[in-house]
């Protein structure tokens, strides 16, 4: 007789919060000292509960009963960590499940993500400058290394960026992580702010497949991309070090679509892409292939959905709440794969288990064990329309 009985054991809310409290005190050791009247779990308890809600920590802590204070977890998070020691060992923090999952073979993506600032325009030390973006050209920049397995992104690596940082800088590092890890790399796909000459160089140093869009530099390229049909073109590029110049040259792949009054507009579009992969034959294959690199987009949603909010400038604080959002979907894909989903032959069946669901379980098991205020105090009774 058929059963819909999913399995025998369940996980609950609070060992979800247990997991990831765990998780963060067994890889970011704190030394608070003799004299602290809190731990490193209480930190750690907070900041998860912040995150799954959405909130500040201060807001969060005042509205419980049982929560330490504010002003201490603050004072220790701008304190207690390194900006170097932290970035190293959140990314081990960030691999430390997720490994498991990866298969033998496995495609990752490269990006940047910029988030706003509009502070004060003279105190934008240790912030990063770009174009013009969402009212500013202050950010606090990111860059992230995903693997992407079964249309699911995994956060392998996330760094800091600050103005001095290069994207070629920044893909030296995620290539030296790639290495290390046992699967074998598929292809990189990686977005227009890592094409230059040096990223591209990287990318055959270490002989990896890749693929990624071309910014129209030059009046060659921007004839090319003006007229005809699709077609693959061999392109070069010249960069600069230390007085050494040379020449990098790549096929780039041009796939000429009809836009068919797409966004009020017709015509041909025409899409460049640097490109070499053995998969990848045709224009309309690489613009293919690197469609599957906008999946990454839906991870930043999944972050602005649970991240601990905050006012400050310290760039080290920040970094942290961005780590910990990223474990958060790490360890959702990881218990929903090793735990949630069914093991059974041809590959595990993978029960209905949305993020936004597993965040409220989180949030509410924080709620329970910081006894957030569920009533508030009132001058009068309340009458028969509070009653049903």
């Amino acid at each position: 007789m058929h059963s819909k009985k999913q399995a025998d054991s369940e996980i609950h809310e609070d060992q979800l919060l247990n997991f990831l409290v765990n998780t963060l005190t067994e890889e970011i050791a704190l030394d608070l000292g003799a004299t602290a009247e809190i731990d490193a779990e209480d930190i750690y308890e907070v900041l998860v509960g912040a995150t799954a809600d959405g909130t500040s920590i201060s807001t969060l802590c005042n509205s419980s009963e049982d929560s330490p204070s504010a002003n201490a977890i603050l004072y220790h998070l701008r304190t207690k960590f390194e900006p170097e020691r932290l970035e190293r060992v959140a990314n081990t923090l960030l691999r430390r499940d997720i490994v498991e999952l990866l298969p033998e073979q496995v495609e990752v993506c490269a990006d940047l993500h910029l988030r706003p600032y509009y502070g004060d325009e003279d105190d934008t030390d240790g912030l990063y400058h770009s174009e013009a973006k969402r009212g500013t050209t202050a950010f606090h920049a990111y860059a992230t290394l995903y693997a992407r397995v079964k249309n699911k992104r995994h956060t392998l690596a996330v760094r800091r960026l600050e103005d001095g940082d290069t994207a070629s800088s920044v893909l030296a590092e995620f290539l030296g992580v790639l290495d290390g890890l046992d699967a074998e790399i598929k292809a990189v796909y990686l977005d227009r702010g890592f094409y230059d000459s040096k990223c591209l160089t990287l990318l055959q140093a270490h002989n990896y497949a890749y693929v990624m869009p071309i910014i129209r530099w030059g009046g060659t390229i921007q004839q090319e991309l003006a007229e005809g049909w699709s077609r693959v073109i061999n392109h070069d590029l010249t960069g600069k070090l230390d007085g050494h110049s040379w020449t990098v040259e790549f096929p780039v792949y041009i796939d000429c679509t009809y836009l068919n009054g797409r966004y009020d507009e017709n015509g041909v579009a025409r899409h460049g892409y640097a490109a070499d992969a053995p998969f990848i034959e045709t224009p309309r294959q690489a613009r293919y292939h690197y469609s599957k690199r906008f999946g990454i987009e839906s991870s930043y949603r999944l972050s602005e959905q649970a991240i601990a909010t905050t006012t400050t400038r310290d760039a080290t604080v920040r970094l942290l709440y961005v780590v910990v959002s990223l474990l958060l979907q790490n360890a959702w894909r990881y218990l929903h794969y090793e735990y949630v989903a069914t093991p059974r032959r041809g590959g595990r069946r993978l029960w209905w288990w949305p993020y936004k669901e597993f965040i409220n379980m989180v949030r509410r098991a924080a709620w329970t064990a910081l006894a957030v205020r569920r009533a508030v105090p009132a001058n009068r009774p309340p009458d028969d329309r509070f009653h049903r």
